[in-house]
Order: C-alpha cells, then sequence, then structure tokens
C-alpha cells in the first residue's frame, strides 16, 4: 500500500517546515528514499531533517564520502548517503552499514544502491518548479502508513497543490 502527497515549497523555510514535521512524525526506525535532480534540494531536506533531529555540529554533504553518521537525541544514529558516485550496488558492503544503529536512513540518489539497501517506508521526489520545490512524499507499507497519519497532524504549512 502507498499513500502519496503532494506539496509545492515556495522557499526554503518551507524546506526546512517539511523536514520538521516528517522528523517530528517519523517511526522509530526509518528508511527515505531522497529522488530529484542535481539541485532539486535532496541535501538541503536531508539537512534540516537532522537538525530538527537535534544535530549540532556540521552537518556534511556525504558526496565524496558516500556516508555520514549522526547521533540523534532519541539515540541511535542517523544515516546520510549520497550514491550518487557508486558504480554498482556491491560498493555499499564496503560502507559498513550492516553494523549501523541507524533509526534513519536518508538516502540521496537511492537507485544506485536499491538492490543493497533496506526498502522505503518513505520516499520523497523533489523537483525545481519556478522559484520553489515540487515535492511528493510516497508512504509505503504499514510503517509508512502511520507515518503519513502522525506527519499530516504535523503539517506546518497547507503546502498542497
Amino acid at each position: 500500500m502507498t499513500a502519496t502527497r503532494e506539496i509545492f515549497l515556495p522557499e526554503a523555510p518551507d524546506t526546512a517546515a517539511l523536514a520538521g514535521a516528517l522528523a517530528a512524525s517519523q517511526p522509530p526506525v526509518a528508511v527515505v528514499h531522497l529522488h530529484g535532480d542535481l539541485g532539486a534540494g535532496k541535501s538541503t531536506l536531508a539537512r534540516a531533517w537532522l537538525r530538527a533531529l537535534g544535530v549540532t555540529g556540521p552537518v556534511r554533504s556525504p558526496t565524496y564520502t558516500l556516508v555520514e553518521r549522526y547521533p540523534v537525541q532519541t539515540g541511535g544514529e542517523a544515516l546520510h548517503l549520497d550514491l550518487y558516485r557508486i558504480g554498482d550496488a556491491g560498493e555499499l558492503e564496503f560502507l559498513g552499514l550492516d553494523d549501523a544503529d541507524a533509526r534513519l536512513w536518508l538516502v540521496e540518489w537511492p537507485e544506485r544502491g536499491t538492490a543493497a539497501l533496506p526498502p522505503p517506508d518513505l520516499e520523497v521526489r523533489l523537483a525545481v518548479e519556478g522559484d520553489g520545490r515540487r515535492c511528493v512524499l510516497a508512504f509505503h507499507g504499514g510503517t509508512g502508513g502511520l507515518w503519513q497519519f502522525g506527519f499530516e497532524n504535523r503539517m506546518p504549512f497547507a503546502g498542497g497543490s
């Protein structure tokens, strides 16, 4: 079962508000696949999401390191992956993700590593539209359905299309 929600994000603060609502409503363990062209706002959304989870230090882009790990206030860690530079899903084996105490996976360019990744509870598709961003959220399965319910109750703005 998949439920979708489309949102227009006219300005950068709207992206941060979306990230905050998603972080506040996320399940205890969540896998998020972030889709979009270069410059669509995937890293901006991930950075705001990590901030909403209480990450206070530098939030680095994993473009060259492929994965960055962040301790989160709720315990465990959040993983931020950028798979743009990998050639094959098998390369993920060398990132040490099997032993991760990950409460959140934020995966940019997941299509490059799909075979080696856990399935998403949420897919976020971002696209530039005028001066803003068009965002489509696809909540998957039972976990995604519960997440969507919590998210809809925390949405800080209408943002619908």
